[in-house]
């Protein structure tokens, strides 16, 4: 029998702010989308368990195409499985629309086809159940 959790979803968007480009081409490190993965693993936890979880691991971390600074990016974060304390999730880090400094400073265009960026899967732990 499946839990009826399994498929909920949570989603993020944010802009990538200037600050966070480290790289030549204003790259973004993988480590910001692997972040912004954690805080949609949080909200999923607290609205399926009502807590907030803790990260045990990500396995299967896939950097599909680069994010750069002044991109407007959205992170999917969808509940896998669920087991008696662990919690499945897969990830989805897309890029929806990016900045077009090339144009002018503050020129930018939504994506007609948003770019997959990252992918990971995901593992945390929640208190068990009281009684």
């Amino acid at each position: 029998m499946t839990d009826p959790r399994t498929g909920m979803t949570v989603v993020h968007r944010r802009y990538v702010p200037w600050s966070h480009a480290h790289y030549a081409g204003s790259l973004v490190d993988g480590a910001f989308g692997l972040g912004l993965f954690g805080d949609a693993a949080t909200e999923l936890c607290i609205r399926s368990d009502g807590d907030e979880g803790l990260f045990a691991s990500y396995s299967d971390v896939q950097f599909l195409a680069p994010v750069r600074a002044g991109d407007c990016i959205e992170v999917s974060a969808e509940l896998v499985r669920v087991g008696s304390r662990s919690r499945a999730i897969d990830f989805r880090l897309t890029v929806v629309a990016r900045g077009r400094p090339d144009l002018s400073e503050s020129a930018a265009e939504l994506l007609e086809r948003p770019i997959l960026a990252t992918t990971a899967r995901g593992v945390v732990v929640v208190p068990g159940r009281r009684v």
